[in-house]
């Protein structure tokens, strides 16, 4: 558009300097009336001669001005147009860059978004294993109390099975002890009572009489002999008496003793009576 408007003004320039030279030629070649003027006398008249030389060297003037116009218009479009491309050049280069900008900017953007949401997932993921690790560990907090708890009171419960298996061999040590307290006197009163039957009482022998014998037997009461052993206030031949008297028996009483039974006992015979 900008072109088009200096080549038409180079045009209408041309044009009127063309009609100016060509006036100048027609009013030098017409044929005028003579004028007569009123009568001016005392006036001096110069007259004026129209030289066609300085009219075409006018005329070239105009061509060749017409022509550094042209030229200089010329010039200026270029200019223009040069300087129009070069703008487009950078409003294309501006654009490019913007664009590069942002897609740039929208890349950045979208590698920012991202990696906010990668940080959130792993936020997430490392909340979730704190939880799943929190569950495990309670868990395991209270598998371990449950375990201990069992463990206690299995220990309680064992503690007060054994108190009581305690107390239980206890009373029945007591007992057993009782029963054998009783069934070795029981036993002692048989040997007594048997040593007795066959004891030939010496004359000597006086009541109150109290002597310790050694026995040694064998299952079954078998007598194997018989000494006196520790106190005897018996004298030297009451003591035979009773040595006698013990080898006499040959078996003690067995049958109903076995609990109390040793192989070798420590027999105090009494004498009581007159």
């Amino acid at each position: 558009m900008q072109q088009f408007w200096f080549r038409t003004k180079a045009f209408g320039l041309s044009i009127g300097v063309h009609l100016m030279a060509a006036l100048l030629i027609v009013l030098g070649t017409m044929e005028w009336e003579p004028f007569r003027p009123p009568s001016l006398e005392g006036l001096t008249i110069e007259a004026v001669i129209v030289d066609m030389d300085e009219i075409r060297d006018a005329q070239r003037e105009a061509e060749q001005a017409s022509l550094r116009e042209e030229q200089r218009l010329r010039r200026e479009r270029e200019l223009d147009e040069r300087r129009e491309r070069e703008l487009d050049e950078q409003r294309r280069e501006e654009d490019l860059r913007l664009q590069r900008l942002r897609q740039q900017q929208e890349r950045e953007r979208l590698e920012q978004q991202q990696r906010r949401q990668q940080e959130l997932e792993d936020i997430r993921r490392q909340r979730e294993e704190i939880e799943r690790q929190n569950r495990l560990e309670a868990e395991r907090l209270k598998q371990l109390q449950a375990r201990r708890d069992a463990e206690a009171e299995a220990q309680r419960q064992s503690e007060a099975q054994q108190a009581l298996q305690e107390q239980l061999a206890r009373e029945q040590r007591d007992f057993q002890a009782g029963r054998l307290a009783t069934l070795g006197e029981q036993y002692m009163l048989a040997i007594q009572a048997q040593v007795t039957q066959n004891w030939l009482r010496p004359p000597t022998a006086r009541p109150g009489l109290r002597c310790t014998l050694r026995i040694v037997q064998i299952p079954g009461g078998e007598v194997i002999s018989a000494v006196i052993r520790g106190t005897c206030n018996a004298d030297e031949a009451t003591r035979r008496s009773l040595v006698a008297a013990i080898e006499r028996t040959g078996t003690l009483p067995y049958r109903g003793f076995e609990d109390v039974f040793e192989r070798e006992i420590d027999f105090i015979f009494r004498y009581d009576e007159e």
